[in-house]
């Protein structure tokens, strides 16, 4: 595992983002671990966050020509992210969008730079992929190309059917994904951890049961 993927479990876990035991789903099923990225939620955790999506955006070389983020928790992420890769002698426009549309001012629905070229977009986690869905929207209707997907965790469970929400978003609109740290991830930061080891067959199990791997299969 990447170190850098291993610091941002350590973190997350730190700032109790990244927690274990028992935790029902918004799909009804009941999670040995739970991750809730709205606890980043102060200067510092913000900044060292930015800097774990920097890292992995540039770790996966996806092309892209901006950044899109989705109200509201894509918000301070895009802009974060923006932040620290022009820290890194990237500088990127960015995007995102409001959940209402502005009937005065400047009018719209999209706030920051024009959407134009390839657009990465930017989300904490995937569930059933509904937000994506509507960034996508937002990239096509402004006639720009969704380029690529990045997301803090990738749960790696299937959905409905056999593929997981990162791996239908490709088969649907041809987006390819990455994401700072996943459920396999996960797994291997907690064998090394003799304090959290206990958790780690409850991980394994729930792997087994919901999870898919890299070729779609469950």
């Amino acid at each position: 595992m990447s170190n850098f993927r291993q610091e941002f479990i350590e973190f997350a876990i730190s700032r109790h983002v990244l927690c274990f035991g028992e935790f029902k789903t918004k799909a009804g099923r009941m999670s040995p671990y739970f991750f809730n990225a709205g606890l980043f939620n102060d200067g510092d955790s913000l900044r060292k966050l930015g800097q774990f999506y920097a890292k992995a955006i540039l770790a996966a070389q996806l092309p892209f020509d901006m950044l899109f983020g989705s109200a509201y928790k894509g918000i301070p992420l895009v802009s974060a992210i923006a932040i620290e890769l022009a820290e890194r002698g990237y500088n990127y426009p960015f995007c995102f969008n409001r959940k209402e549309v502005k009937d005065h001012g400047e009018g719209g629905n999209l706030v920051g730079a024009p959407l134009v070229g390839q657009v990465l977009i930017v989300d904490d986690v995937i569930s059933a992929g509904t937000s994506v869905r509507e960034s996508v929207g937002y990239i096509l209707g402004s006639g720009a190309v969704p380029g690529g997907l990045i997301i803090a965790l990738d749960r790696m469970e299937r959905g409905n059917g056999t593929l997981s929400a990162m791996q239908e978003v490709h088969h649907e609109f041809g987006i390819n994904g990455t994401s700072i740290a996943n459920l396999d991830s996960i797994i291997s930061y907690l064998r090394d951890r003799k304090d959290l080891v206990h958790n780690l067959r409850a991980m394994e199990e729930y792997r087994a049961r919901y999870g898919v791997n890299q070729s779609g299969a469950a």
